[in-house]
């Protein structure tokens, strides 16, 4: 009997080491996925916190911020939003006249992780009602 030495084909370890290379690969792309699918939640949720504090400075630019300061509610929680996300509102007056300094932290949790917006701005005293009238 004659042998050929003419081979047609792989070899069993280098269908192992292919199978496990591709298996690396696959689960890399998975792990890239998912990483990828979080990023994007996280930057919705930032997106939603920047608007909502873009709403409260609206809120208090309308009504004036020492009409805001009166009030005395400088937190509270947006409760129609999933996750909960809370605000607080800090002032500081100015040296200058009916100016003052608004700061505006949005937070919430996710997955045991806290996250926060913070906005800094200026504010007129008076507010665009008391001006207009």
């Amino acid at each position: 009997m004659r042998t050929s030495k003419n081979k047609n084909g792989f070899t069993l370890v280098e269908t192992i080491a292919a199978t496990i290379l591709l298996s690396f690969s696959v689960l890399a792309l998975a792990a890239g996925a998912t990483r990828s699918l979080s990023n994007t939640k996280l930057n919705r949720q930032r997106e939603v916190a920047a608007a909502l504090a873009d709403q409260q400075l609206t809120m208090i630019d309308k009504i004036g911020v020492e009409e805001f300061i009166l009030l005395a509610q400088t937190e509270g929680v947006f409760e129609d939003y999933e996750p909960t996300y809370t605000w607080a509102v800090v002032t500081e007056s100015d040296i200058i006249d009916y100016l003052y300094q608004v700061r505006v932290i949005i937070s919430w949790t996710e997955l045991n992780k806290n996250y926060s917006v913070v906005v800094d701005t200026m504010l007129n005293g008076k507010g665009l009602l008391t001006q207009v009238q």
